[in-house]
């Protein structure tokens, strides 16, 4: 099966995953969703992740976060650049996600990024998701 947006089908399998209380989702694996699983974690917007190798392209496991009373860390996360409409953006026009609450995740030319770095490093590129 070939899907049409792979960052798309993992934002929602984590979303999915964290309202059935999940404690680590698996998705196929890919670099792009690897790096967006490290800066994910930074964040601390998951625990951890894993990627699995097979025969195939590998699996990645992300191990998902709760708070004290057992609520998913991850309020609300959605795709902002979609495969049929880009979304690019200077680094001087990087608005911040809730008031700086929450955060973009760009790709930048030196890899993902948050909107703070890439506004730190007055770095545009394509605002890939939005998570708070």
């Amino acid at each position: 099966m070939t899907l049409t947006d792979p960052l798309a089908d993992m934002l929602t399998r984590i979303r999915n995953a964290g309202n059935a209380k999940h404690k680590s989702v698996d998705m196929p694996g890919s670099r792009i969703k690897t790096a967006l699983a490290e800066v994910m974690k930074k964040e601390g917007f998951i625990k951890n992740y894993k990627f699995i190798k097979d025969n195939k392209q590998g699996i990645l496991r992300v191990y998902l976060k709760y708070g004290n009373k057992d609520e998913h860390v991850i309020y609300g996360i959605e795709r902002v650049s979609k495969p049929s409409r880009r979304n690019y953006v200077p680094g001087k026009e990087i608005k911040p996600v809730l008031n700086g609450l929450g955060i973009s995740v760009l790709s930048t030319s030196k890899g993902l990024m948050t909107d703070r770095q890439a506004r730190k490093e007055n770095i545009g590129g394509e605002i890939l998701c939005n998570i708070w």
